[in-house]
Order: C-alpha cells, then structure tokens, then sequence
C-alpha cells in the first residue's frame, strides 16, 4: 500500500482516498460524540456556516474550538463531552485544522477521519476496502503536527503489518506540543483529561466515514469487524 503524509496546504490534488487525521481534539472529540449517541457529525466550513446550520435546524448542536461562545452548544474537548447526552443528535462542528482538512478532500472517493481513539478501525477498514494508494492528511501545524504524524504513521503500518507495536507512536504523540499545551492549560475549552483521552488507543470500535449529503460533509460512525 502506498502511503502518503501531507499537511492541508500541501494537497495538490484531490486523493483517492484520504484519511484526515487529528488527535488533539477534533477527531477524538468527534468520536466520543458518536459514543455518546449522536446520529451524525455535519462538518463546518466556518463559525459563520456552524451558526448559519444551527439557526436553520434549531434541534443540531454546534460544536467549537476554544472556551464557550454564544450560539455554540459544545466545546471541542472529550473530557467535557463524555458525559454529555447526545443520543440521536445531530451536531455541527467546526474546529482550527480538523474539519479543515477533511473538507480539503471531501471530492475523495473514500475519506476517513481518525485519531488514535479509531485507529485500529481505520486500519480494518483500509484493509476491507484494499486501498493502493493512502493519503494521510496531517492537520496540525502545517503538516507537522507530531501527534498527528505519529498516528497516521501507525495507522498506515497497521494497515499492512496487523499487531504493530504502538507504544512508540503513543509516546511521540504524548511528547508532542499540543499535548505539553493541553496539559499545561494553555488552550482554552479543554478538561485535564483530554491528554490521557487523545491518547487511548483503539478506545472505540468504529472507524468515522466522511461523505456529501445534500451539498454537506458528514461524519458517521462505521463499525468495523475484527
């Protein structure tokens, strides 16, 4: 299989397939809401397009980066949204790099967004679709975001080697500098346990399916067997 790693800004062309990865928070965050009931995840563009979505379907939540804002209903922190009750919702998120990079490929015949919360899953599904060619759409900092370089370093060796060690690529992300930000209280909209949260590996049993529906990005859980 052949694997690519590139930052947003670095995507010439749209993929074949793409899994869009961030750890700290967006795609940890996102499935937690999946565990916690939501129906599905409506990727935003903007804060504009979020508030824009929610006044159209009142019912949705909103979903955001940084401390609690007026018209937002969520923050974008698992520590905050695992006891939150979400069942059957629909929920609008808009984060810094995240939603960004999937929208960035959203023409791709397969997008998938990960973390190391679904990254044994995505890697089940990679292999179940026989994918040849992967591009791993690196979110953070440019591109060179080490937690999310990390993951997507061991869901590509997942992918073609089952059973690879992650204790490496765990520690690389946990050495990484949105992890010393978080844990330190840096970032605004965080709990003290997003760290430990981002960096539990294989926690859910899904991989996150992004596809157009009615000219919209969305997020569904897809379960995987093993």
């Amino acid at each position: 299989m052949d694997a690519h790693f590139l930052g947003i800004a670095e995507l010439a062309e749209t993929p074949p397939v793409a899994v869009v990865v961030d750890v700290m928070r967006a795609y940890t965050a996102a499935a937690w809401i999946f565990a916690r009931g939501a129906e599905k995840i409506v990727l935003a563009a903007s804060l504009d397009e979020a508030l824009a979505l929610k006044a159209l379907h009142p019912d949705w939540l909103a979903l955001k980066d940084g401390p609690p804002a007026p018209g937002f209903d969520l923050v974008n922190s698992p520590g905050l949204l695992r006891s939150a009750d979400l069942a059957g919702r629909t929920v609008i998120q808009k984060t810094t790099a995240g939603t960004v990079g999937a929208l960035a490929v959203k023409d791709a015949s397969l997008v998938l967004c990960a973390g190391f919360v679904v990254a044994g899953a995505t890697a089940r599904l990679l292999r179940a679709r026989r994918s040849e060619s992967v591009t791993y759409v690196v979110t953070g900092e440019g591109g060179r975001a080490e937690e999310d370089l990390a993951c997507a370093h061991y869901i590509a060796h997942e992918t073609t080697a089952p059973g690879t060690d992650a204790a490496g690529y765990l520690r690389r992300a946990a050495d990484s500098r949105a992890a010393t930000e978080l844990a330190e209280g840096l970032r605004q909209g965080a709990h003290p346990d997003d760290v430990a949260l981002c960096l539990e590996l294989d926690r859910f049993p899904f991989a996150m399916v992004a596809t157009a529906e009615d000219s919209l990005m969305v997020l569904r859980p897809h379960t995987v067997p093993h």
